[in-house]
């Protein structure tokens, strides 16, 4: 189903009688064309806005980020009714989830459409046992209590700065949305909310990337 498109509840009054109706139908997709691909594996950062790469794991991807955000606009986008998005973020370090003591978390990563915030979350590096447990939203949005890491794409990854060299500390995300859109341009930002307001470094201490964004408009009906 695509989100973010509104469906009305008509309700009528006769006499004593309260008649509800509500109509609902399933989305059917008629066409898909992909638009965008990048990995950055041919270094290219065209129309991003505040866009760095590294090394990380062999791998060449944009980051990392703390408290920032980074954007990419496409243009010409051929006609369509929705818009499907497909990111790979990457939470390194501390990432403390749902935590919300004013000191460690929460931790929140979101993305935006054309400046209107369509999707927010937490991820959680933590360990998880009887006694310790921080969750995280992830795959859900804030503030669903998940187990840390749950619907990961990868796991077994080591950490990058403060915990760089440790295993799975650092953890891969597959995001996918789809939206209503009909304009021929669109702008895709990317952004985070991190709290470590007891760490030397904070940048280093819980980070964030990107190691992929794909993009395909949608003839919907």
């Amino acid at each position: 189903m695509i989100t973010n498109f509104k469906k009305t509840l008509p309700i009528y009054f006769l006499g004593f009688f309260l008649l509800t109706a509500l109509y609902s139908c399933e989305d059917e997709l008629v066409g898909e064309t992909q638009i965008y691909s990048n990995d950055f594996s041919q270094l290219d950062l065209r129309n991003f806005n505040n866009s760095r790469l590294f090394v990380f794991e062999n791998d060449t991807i944009m980051g990392f980020y703390h408290n920032e955000e980074v954007w990419v606009k496409l243009f010409d986008i051929p006609p369509h009714n929705a818009i499907k998005i497909t990111i790979d973020v990457l939470a390194h370090d501390t990432w403390d989830g749902n935590l919300d003591d004013g000191v460690s978390g929460p931790d929140y990563w979101y993305f935006k459409i054309d400046d209107e915030e369509v999707y927010r979350t937490t991820f959680s590096n933590s360990v998880c046992e009887s006694t310790y447990c921080l969750r995280q939203s992830f795959p859900d949005e804030f503030i669903k209590q998940n187990f840390p890491k749950e619907g990961a794409l990868a796991t077994n990854i080591p950490g990058l700065c403060s915990q760089a060299g440790v295993p799975n500390q650092t953890t891969k995300y597959s995001i996918t949305k789809t939206f209503r859109h009909f304009k021929d341009s669109l702008k895709i930002t990317m952004g985070d909310e991190l709290m470590q307001t007891n760490a030397f470094s904070p940048l280093c201490d819980e980070s964030w990337s990107i190691s992929k964004i794909e993009v395909s408009a949608l003839a919907v009906r």
